[in-house]
This record gives structure tokens, C-alpha cells and sequence, in this order.
């Protein structure tokens, strides 16, 4: 079953289970309208990989704002947007945790044979494919500049 499919079947189960699915169902429709938005930009259907993209960026946007509310002192905006981005992460991969990030770092880095901060790119270009949807892409950037600057 496609993300897309798994999306709409999820969305008619939070639509049946009516109060107790109500933030899913607006993180589900959120997120349905997101890539039929993406398809009509691009105007054509989304791949299993697009929609996936579609789905970190999603994430992405509300770890952004979380922070901005943290430090805005907003603490329930802050509870709304964790209880999104829990709905949100069973639509993608497992996501890795900082030390399997910090494998893969070390290991692009040995491949690429960057030595430098200025070769942080060859870094990422090897290390972006491997960890798409399934690590942050700020605690893979901090990473490589840790180990860059060593």
C-alpha cells in the first residue's frame, strides 16, 4: 500500500473515530492537500519518494517553528506541534538516531576523503541520498561540521 493510499485509509478511520482522531485527521488532510499541491505544481503524480520528501518537509517545517515557540515561551504550541510530528513520522522510514547518523558521517567522510570544512559538499552529497527521510537534516549538518573541524 502507497503512502498516499495509507494516508486516505487513515484519514477515513480518524473521520469514523470523530473526537479521538481529530488531530490526526488535520495532520492527515494537511498533509494530503501538501502533496496534491506538489502534484499540481509539478503536474504529475508524486512518486513513493516525492511524497516522502513532501513528508520530511512537513516535519521539517514544524521542528522549525517548535523551536521559535520554545523560545517565544509558548509551551502549548509547542505540545500541538509534537503531537503532529508523532502523526507525521508514521508516514516515513524509521528514523536513525544521532549515533547511526555519526556512523554514516564518518563513513561519507573516509569515502569522500574531505579533510576540511570547505569540503563539507562531497561530504553531504554522499550522505544526503543515504539518510533522506530518516534523519534530520540539521543534526547530520552538525555532525559533519564536527567532525570537519577536528
Amino acid at each position: 500500500m502507497s503512502i498516499k493510499e495509507r494516508l486516505t485509509e487513515d484519514m477515513k478511520q480518524a473521520m469514523r473515530d470523530k473526537e479521538a482522531g481529530k488531530i490526526r485527521l488535520s495532520v492527515i488532510r494537511m498533509v494530503r492537500a501538501s502533496i496534491k499541491n506538489t502534484e499540481i505544481d509539478r503536474k504529475k503524480d508524486l512518486s513513493e519518494e516525492e511524497v516522502l520528501d513532501v513528508l520530511a518537509k512537513e516535519v521539517k517545517m514544524r521542528r522549525d517553528a517548535m523551536e521559535e515557540f520554545q523560545k517565544g515561551n509558548r509551551p502549548d504550541l509547542v505540545e500541538a506541534l509534537e503531537q503532529e510530528i508523532a502523526v507525521l513520522l508514521k508516514y516515513l522510514p524509521e528514523q536513525l538516531d544521532g549515533e547511526a547518523v555519526r556512523v554514516l558521517v564518518v563513513e561519507a567522510v573516509r569515502e569522500s576523503g574531505a579533510s576540511s570544512p570547505k569540503e563539507m559538499g562531497k561530504v553531504m552529497a554522499l550522505l544526503m541520498p543515504k539518510v533522506k527521510g530518516r534523519a534530520d537534516g540539521k543534526l547530520v549538518n552538525t555532525i559533519v561540521k564536527e567532525l570537519l573541524n577536528q
